[in-house]
């Protein structure tokens, strides 16, 4: 109710609002009554949740095109005047990075690059959330949780690109729009970096769960490449939620130590290795099994990344509401309303998993 009370009635730009969490996103905030305003390419996998959840009969206005679109993103943001930004837009995938590194880069930099010139421009009030990556960080194969003020690197380009990203942002935080003067500029920006998300409405090719659930779908072994690769696993409205408390508490409290960097992610006990997921997931499809697939001359990956969340979980007072166990169980269950003809919309569906989790607060 809090979330609703400081959203409701707002203009919210959203980049990237055709993909998996920007898709999410924009439900949940259409539905605390925000005015949401998308700007993203069409979605590049059929199906995906934009379309099958409807998320553009709740739009205020959307915009088809891409952040690299210096133009047409200023002119999209200028249209919102937006009291809210959550920049999403991105190359997302690791393994495509590797054939097409010069897009991930323009994309995931000079992407989010042109949305702060847009907001540059506008010379507005505001409070901007970009989202990065937890793959921002240097990794260097520690067992404990890398935090904020951990060095930021990246062996293939989209780690690289959004640990560049991190870097680009913040220089224009402290040229442009520093934390010692917001109450002259009033631009508010912080970046984020979630662990590797899960829920209904994901198909991105080489993503675990949308390589299980069309495996399963259609009665094939799921394939895995790195079994005993430990990920960050949560949720998406976990870390959502993180990104909606943030910039609330940006617009309601204008404290320049909000203007920084956050991670979002599990409790340490509840990170596990891919073969683990996909026991779990199997179990709570109510059939289906995986093996390995070895790949020559497959990328670098690496195999362990962990986050540490204290700094959201004391001063955001932010923590997962949702085991590993849960989440599946919602993930999978999700996924089997739309391959069983579920009565009701997708929408709903989505919907109700909101409801659901803001029940669990």
């Amino acid at each position: 109710m809090e979330l609703m009370s400081t959203y409701k009635g707002k203009n919210v730009f959203i980049t990237g609002h055709t993909g998996f969490k920007g898709s999410w996103l924009s439900l949940w905030l259409a539905k605390m009554g925000a005015n949401v305003f998308g700007y993203s390419l069409f979605p590049d996998t059929t199906p995906n949740n934009y379309t099958v959840s409807s998320v553009t009969d709740l739009l205020f206005e959307e915009t088809i095109a891409d952040v690299r679109d210096k133009k047409s993103l200023k002119k999209a943001i200028k249209k919102a005047n937006p009291d809210f930004v959550f920049h999403l837009a991105a190359q997302s995938l690791v393994r495509k990075s590797y054939s097409c590194p010069v897009e991930t880069f323009e994309t995931n930099v000079i992407g989010s690059l042109n949305v702060l010139e847009g907001l540059r421009e506008l010379g507005q009030p505001c409070s901007v959330v970009m989202i990065t990556s937890d793959k921002c960080y240097e990794n260097n194969g520690q067992i404990w949780g890398y935090r904020e003020n951990d060095p930021l690197g990246g062996y293939d380009p989209y780690s690289a690109s959004k640990a560049a990203a991190e870097i680009a942002v913040t220089s224009y935080r402290r040229s442009f729009f520093p934390k010692d003067s917001l109450d002259k500029h009033g631009v508010q920006i912080a970046t984020v970096r979630a662990g590797n998300v899960i829920g209904g409405g994901d198909w991105a090719e080489n993503r675990i769960i949308p390589d299980a659930v069309r495996a399963l779908s259609s009665g094939k072994t799921i394939t895995v490449r790195n079994p005993n690769a430990v990920r960050p696993w949560q949720h998406v409205l976990e870390p959502l939620f993180g990104y909606l408390m943030l910039g609330a508490k940006m617009s309601e409290e204008k404290n320049p130590e909000l203007c920084s960097a956050w991670n979002f992610g599990p409790l340490c006990n509840e990170e596990c290795p891919v073969s683990d997921l996909m026991d779990l997931f199997c179990k709570e499809w109510g059939r289906g099994n995986w093996n390995l697939v070895s790949l020559t001359n497959a990328p670098h990956e690496a195999s362990v990344l962990r986050l540490s969340i204290d700094k959201a979980v004391y001063k955001l007072h932010w923590a997962p509401r949702w085991n590993l166990y849960e989440a599946i169980k919602i993930t999978a269950a999700w996924y089997k309303k739309y391959y069983n003809g579920y009565e009701g919309s997708m929408q709903d569906a989505c919907f109700a998993d909101i409801d659901a989790y803001q029940e669990s607060l």
